[in-house]
Formats: structure tokens, C-alpha cells, sequence
């Protein structure tokens, strides 16, 4: 039973920043209920390759979408018609929590709003989550992750110095949102476990992504200059970047004076910690390119390994620029249990990443995979009191779809 056992989830939302933060609360115990679209479903279904398949070679589901869907209810059901909407508002009326991110308004017109839901149910927690925020000048506009990088500025500090603007290699956007939204469902619930009283929580992407720049965005508000790409390296902090070696590159991250001392006798140059120009942090800053490569001349004399096991020894944090395939081959990625296997009706078993929350008392519960479209149809309706007559004929209508495997 995890910590959120006995709380109802009515998931409208797709893609990834509204799954992600439902995935989350249905690892910790709470019921989630995925509507989607008879046929298609959510768009990350088909966003492939990769697609998991089958032993006869039946194509499955994209990795994409398997990455945010684990332990929900698949319900297909068309919302655009009439018999749909309103079986969604039977649903939510013993929900505790809707999560949506349709367009700013754009649930209106099927009274699946948070005006329409709170009509039928009073206390209903209800989480928006759209590009830019139900409203300002870009209300109406839609958000995609890639724009969001652009726009909130996170794509002009990252990359190499004096290169084009980078985006991150995940949709970070996308997914931090999901994270804040998941606190403040979580705050919203409080609320309403004290109060008897629901609310509607405005998430927006570009919000999310500006706010947590962090260091970044201070360092502009404060000074008024505006931050510029630097590769890996840290505009505050020096040596706080990837080096080469005479072998593979690693990453070293200098977070005081204390650890440069040591980082410079690992590296046969005692002489740096009482060098005027690096004893300090802020000398070090000022003096980022020499410094920088006196340390990359030293560090490609000798492989990776050993400077990874002299410098840990002296507790300087290093570590080697892994790829994927590296980094789950990690022996600290086996011994935390971080990838997951369960079975699946279509492949058989399927891997998926572990909550990196460890609780002692309550831990993540990881009973289903990723269902397929529509194989909670049937169950989750019945569960509604929609008698099996009433639900053939919606199959039959084409308002809901149920799945053949479940």
C-alpha cells in the first residue's frame, strides 16, 4: 500500500508533463484512471521507434509513451461526444484529483472544466497544465517543450561558449513541470483534507521553466548582466567542468577551496593552492582560462582511471562523462534497483526507470506497466456503475474502445 493509497486520480492529460506528474502519484499508491482517445490515444503511443512488439512481431507501444504511463487504468473514451463527456463527469464526481492540459479553455465546451467538475464535485482538486498559463498574452498559444527552452531563456545558456543556442537532450521543460505539478497537487490535497475546500491549479510550462533557472536567473537580476553559454562549465565556480584525459573525458567539480587544495596535490601542483591567482574561488573565476589549461595539460598524462581513483580518495567529486549504455551498466544504477522489469501483455516484460524516491516505510509500488489503449475500459466503467448493456452500446457507437488483450 503506497503513501497515496485511496486517492482517485482522473487523468486527462498527455504527452509528458501532465503523465509525468500521474505517473508519479500512481507509483506512490494512488488509483489513476488515463482517458484517451478511442483509436489513437495519447500521442506518445505512436512516437516512435523504438516500439516495444510482441513475440509474433506485433508492434506495441513507443518507448516514449512507456516512459510516463506506468500503473494507470487505460480508459478510450471520446469525450467530444455527449455520451463521453458526461461519463467523464460521473468519473470525477468520486475523484479526488483531475489532471488536464488541454488548451486554456479548451475543456469549456464539454464541461470538463474546473467550473464544470466543481459543479459535481465541490471539492475536486483540478491541475491545469499548459504551455503559457490560463492567462497573460500567450494564454491562447500552444506549448511545446522545444519553445518553451527557447523562450524562457534556458536554451541561451546552455551549449558550447560562443555556439548556437542548445536545448536540453530531454524535455526538461516538460518534465520539471510535471514535478511542480505533482507538489502542488499535493499541497492542494492538504488543503482540501483541512478545509473540505478544492481549487484550481495553474501550471504552466514557460512559468516552470523560468522559475527554477535558478543561480542563472540571479546572477542576472542581480548584476543586470545577462548570462551567455559556457559548454560545461560553471559561470561561478572553477574547475567545475569536463576534462580530457589520455583515455575518456570526466568531470570534476571543485565546490571549495578545501577540495582545490587537494584537487592540486592529485595533480602534482601543491604550488595552486597558494597561488594568488586561484587560492580563491573568485581567483579562480577571473583566472578561468589559464587555470583551465594548466589542468587539462596535467590530466591527459594519464587515463581516466586513475585520476577517478586519486581524486576520490582524497574526496574531490569526479566522475567519468558516461553515455547511456554506461551509465546503466553503473554498478551504483544496479545496487539502487533503479530499472525496473514487469510483465506486459504484448512483449512479454518491459524495463522502465524506478521513482528515485526511497521511502523506509512506503515504498513506490510498480504492479503494472504501461497499459494498453482501452484495457481498463470495461472495469474502470463498471466500477462507475455503466452496466455492461450501456457499455456495449457505446463500443458499438464507437464513444468508447476497450482492448481485446485486456
Amino acid at each position: 500500500m503506497g503513501p497515496l493509497s485511496g486517492l482517485k486520480i482522473l487523468d486527462l492529460s498527455r504527452v509528458l508533463a501532465g503523465p509525468w506528474a500521474t505517473q508519479i502519484l500512481a507509483d506512490l499508491g494512488a488509483e489513476v484512471v488515463k482517458v484517451e482517445r478511442p483509436g489513437a490515444g495519447d500521442d506518445t503511443r505512436s512516437w516512435g521507434p523504438p516500439f516495444i512488439k510482441g513475440a509474433d512481431g506485433t508492434q506495441g507501444d513507443a518507448a516514449y509513451y512507456l516512459a510516463a504511463n506506468r500503473n494507470k487504468k487505460s480508459l478510450a473514451i471520446d469525450i467530444a461526444d455527449p455520451r463521453g463527456a458526461a461519463l467523464v463527469r460521473r468519473l470525477a464526481e468520486s475523484a479526488d484529483v483531475v489532471v488536464e492540459n488541454f488548451k486554456a479553455g479548451g475543456l469549456a465546451r464539454y464541461g470538463l472544466d474546473y467550473t464544470g467538475l466543481a459543479a459535481v464535485k465541490p471539492d475536486i482538486v483540478y491541475c491545469s497544465i499548459t504551455g503559457f498559463g490560463q492567462d497573460g498574452p500567450n494564454a491562447e498559444r500552444p506549448g511545446y517543450d522545444f519553445v518553451i527552452q527557447a523562450m524562457s531563456g534556458l536554451m541561451s545558456i546552455t551549449g558550447a561558449a560562443g555556439g548556437q543556442p542548445t536545448k536540453a537532450g530531454v524535455a526538461i521543460a516538460d518534465i520539471t513541470t510535471g514535478l511542480y505539478a505533482t507538489i502542488a497537487i499535493l499541497a492542494a490535497i492538504r488543503h482540501r483534507d483541512a478545509t473540505g475546500e478544492g481549487q484550481h491549479i495553474d501550471m504552466a510550462l514557460f512559468d516552470t521553466t523560468l522559475g527554477w533557472m535558478a543561480n542563472q536567473a540571479m546572477n542576472y537580476l542581480v548584476s543586470g548582466k545577462v548570462p551567455r553559454p559556457m559548454g560545461n562549465a560553471h559561470p561561478n565556480i572553477v574547475p567545475y567542468q569536463d576534462f580530457p584525459t589520455a583515455t575518456r573525458r570526466i568531470a570534476v567539480a571543485v565546490g571549495n577551496n578545501g577540495q582545490f587544495r587537494a584537487f592540486a596535490k592529485v595533480l602534482g601542483r601543491p604550488e595552486w593552492g597558494t597561488d594568488e591567482r586561484y587560492a580563491s574561488s573568485p581567483a579562480r573565476v577571473a583566472n578561468r582560462e589559464a587555470l583551465v589549461g594548466e589542468i587539462e595539460a596535467v590530466l591527459l598524462q594519464e587515463p581516466a582511471a586513475h585520476w577517478l581513483a586519486a581524486l576520490d580518495a582524497v574526496g574531490v567529486p569526479a566522475g567519468p562523462v558516461n553515455d547511456l549504455a554506461q551509465a546503466f551498466a553503473e554498478e551504483q544504477t544496479k545496487a539502487r534497483g533503479l530499472v525496473i522489469e514487469q510483465p506486459h501483455p504484448l512483449a512479454g516484460t518491459v524495463r522502465t526507470m524506478a521513482q528515485p524516491m526511497r521511502f523506509s516505510k512506503t515504498p513506490p509500488d510498480y504492479a503494472n506497466a504501461p497499459p494498453e489503449l482501452g484495457a481498463d475500459s470495461t472495469d474502470v466503467l463498471r466500477a462507475a456503475g455503466v452496466s455492461d448493456a450501456e457499455i456495449e452500446a457505446l463500443v458499438a457507437a464507437g464513444v468508447v474502445e476497450t482492448n481485446a488483450r485486456a
